[in-house]
């Protein structure tokens, strides 16, 4: 036998004893010795591959591992119908104190930043030309007052006398003429003292309403005039506070409706971002007209904001309560899925299998949706990990993050 024939014998021998170990490993191990190294290297390639085979089998059997979810109940309950929007904080009266007569700054009586009330002081004007005028308006009074008194007594002697025929009527209709003059004059000078007296009042210059100062923009000393259009400081009203915001023309039926039936819905302000919630108002006025370039109408809302925690010029994202649905079933918006066949959910079984739900949904918002069928009371569906579910696929529920389940 020559070397190709020894090497197909060895091939040959191998093969075969590779092929019989594949169904009696045991009894094909006797073989080797015979076969030599190479077969025993065939060997050792047959039976790994046998073990990777039997491997991917009872992995196959076995199956995938549950997909970790998050579930939460079916719910019962009240929801209310919002209206979500963007709107801005507005001062609920701005008013900019200017002077109103012309003098010196003598004294500046607030503080910038400071909470004033009505009626207090803010600052004051030299009074003393102010006070010169009415002391000259009440001594040209006091003068008209002699001399009305003097000229009644000339007319009631003229009265007498013209009884007597020792004075004309036409000297008694003189006098009679001359007390009318007289009492009109004092008149005139109360007048005038009234007029002093509102100047000089209005050189004490006091806050027009409560709220909060802000820069101030003048400074002790200067002069100022009743013509300027600079003031001496800007008032804001924080308490309460108004927030303006907008909302579709198509809601504008339902919301004067609301208003009409002297209902006050509710408004809620958050943050801009919408994390926080800031303050819970009412609402208190529609705009007398739809804006035509938007297709929305302006609406104003009340805050009673004791917090200050809106401030005039902040945006806010508003909230309004435009209805009630009663005793609804209420899910979590995140359960809520979009298939080619419409809207469904993944509701988890007692045996912790998933099964995939066509549902109604009538409302929904960020947070919760209203199902109206295709649930029940209590059902547990998924809100998160949906993705990667299929219909009787088993799941794992995070308890972490599941507390109502």
């Amino acid at each position: 036998m020559g070397f190709r024939g020894f090497v197909g014998t060895i091939v040959v021998i191998a093969a075969a004893v590779a092929a019989y170990g594949a169904y009696a490993p045991d009894q094909a191990g006797k073989l080797w010795p015979a076969a030599g190294p190479y077969a025993q290297k065939l060997h050792d390639l047959a039976t790994s591959g046998r073990g990777r085979a039997e491997r991917a089998a009872a992995a196959e059997t076995k199956g995938p591992p549950p997909a970790l979810v998050s579930v939460t109940p079916v719910k019962r309950e009240d929801f209310p119908l919002y209206l979500d929007s963007l709107g801005q904080v507005q001062a609920y009266n701005t008013v900019t104190v200017r002077t109103r007569v012309d003098g010196q700054v003598m004294k500046i009586a607030f503080a910038e930043g400071q909470m004033v009330k009505a009626g207090d002081l803010l600052a004051q004007i030299d009074p003393r030309p102010f006070q010169a005028a009415l002391d000259q308006a009440k001594a040209k009074k006091a003068q008209d007052e002699a001399n009305l008194a003097n000229a009644k007594l000339d007319q009631q002697r003229y009265a007498t006398l013209a009884k007597q025929s020792f004075a004309t009527q036409q000297q008694l209709d003189t006098q009679n003429a001359l007390v009318a003059q007289l009492t009109a004059s004092l008149a005139a000078d109360q007048a005038a003292i009234d007029a002093a007296q509102v100047q000089l009042d209005y050189t004490t210059i006091r806050a027009p309403l409560a709220g909060r100062t802000g820069f101030r923009l003048v400074d002790e000393g200067n002069i100022v005039n009743a013509a300027q259009q600079t003031g001496i400081v800007t008032i804001a009203q924080l308490e309460p506070i108004a927030v303006v915001f907008t909302e579709p023309e198509q809601e504008v039926t339902k919301i004067n409706q609301l208003l009409s039936q002297g209902q006050a819905p509710e408004v809620i302000a958050k943050s801009s971002d919408g994390g926080e919630t800031l303050a819970a108002g009412n609402l208190i006025l529609t705009d007398n007209q739809v804006d035509t370039a938007t297709g929305s109408i302006r609406l104003k809302a009340e805050f009673a904001n004791k917090d200050h925690k809106l401030w005039p010029g902040l945006a806010v994202a508003t909230r309004l309560t435009v209805g009630l649905v009663k005793n609804a079933l209420v899910v979590p918006s995140a359960a809520v899925q979009h298939g080619p066949n419409g809207l469904y959910v993944y509701v988890v079984d007692n045996q912790n299998r998933a099964a995939l739900r066509p549902v109604a949904v009538t409302h929904q918002n960020v947070d919760e949706a209203v199902i109206d069928k295709g649930v029940q009371e209590s059902d547990r569906v998924v809100t998160a990990g949906a993705y990667v579910l299929q219909p009787g696929s088993p799941v794992a529920i995070d308890q972490t993050a599941n507390t109502g389940s």
